[in-house]
């Protein structure tokens, strides 16, 4: 039963991409660590290649119908691929297995990776929760000079983000391609999974060498994954993507906030 669970929230990553462009990288960490047993550092590896393959289904899928900006997608991506990369190939293999100590307490790499993904989950929670009957198109703003800049040092931001923790940074992302670029709503959906696609992709290859992949485990999950990006988008058809985002924050929410509970007080 614990498997049949453990494979349908793999699904639900997918099903996540395809309803709201985000949110499904903030799944599939705590999916491998508590369901499938595999070790955090690992699994924000794993992560990466999931949510990258996953990802680029979707994007191609959205370029089909028009939805990607391209030129935009390419200008994100430059600092942020770049930052993904270098924090997977360089920094995360100099993190010590205990980082330090608090009384008898030992904060271990994995303890504080889950942590911090924990925080990440509540920020995005808080952020889907928000938004989640907002209309983003009403709070467009068409761009102008000098928010090139601003686009790069927001790359570099989710770059970090999404080479320490695995996670793609849709929830962070969207708001970022609406307010600062001025993109419709479905097409910054489809920009961010072609953004999240290149940067976990590439992220994922500065881990080759450094970790030992069961590459039959992570690709059943990663196809299992696409499915579900699949059903999302059909489920998108039929249902206000709105109301599901605000339910998946609150979903999301309590995750956050279990695991935090969980790593500090019930070890």
């Amino acid at each position: 039963m614990e498997i049949i669970f453990a494979y349908l929230a793999s699904a639900l990553i997918g099903i996540s991409l395809g309803l709201i462009g985000g949110g499904g990288s903030i799944l599939t960490v705590p999916v491998l660590v508590y369901l499938f047993g595999v070790s955090p550092l690992l699994s924000t590896s794993y992560s990466l290649f999931i949510v990258g393959s996953t990802s680029l289904v979707g994007a191609l899928n959205n370029l089909k119908k028009g939805f990607v900006n391209v030129k935009t997608a390419l200008l994100f991506g430059v600092s942020s691929i770049i930052t993904v990369f270098i924090t997977r190939k360089f920094v995360i293999p100099i993190i010590p297995k205990e980082i330090f100590t608090v009384g008898d307490f030992v904060v271990t790499e994995n303890i504080l990776t889950m942590v911090l993904f924990a925080v990440l989950m509540v920020a995005a929670a808080t952020a889907m929760i928000r938004n989640g009957q907002q209309k983003a198109d009403e709070n467009a703003v068409k761009p102008g000079e000098g928010k090139i800049g601003k686009l790069m040092i927001y790359g570099i931001a989710i770059g970090i983000v999404t080479g320490l923790l695995g996670a793609g940074g849709g929830f962070l992302l969207i708001p970022t391609l609406v307010i600062l670029m001025g993109l419709p709503m479905k097409e910054a959906v489809g920009t961010s999974l072609l953004i999240i696609a290149m940067n976990s992709l590439l992220g994922f290859t500065g881990d080759l060498g450094h970790f030992k992949m069961d590459w039959v485990f992570l690709s059943e999950i990663t196809a299992i994954a696409i499915a579900g990006i699949f059903i999302g988008g059909f489920i998108g058809k039929k249902i206000d993507g709105s109301k599901l985002k605000k339910g998946f924050g609150y979903f999301v929410l309590i995750m956050g906030c279990y695991i935090i509970v969980k790593e500090l007080f019930l070890k």
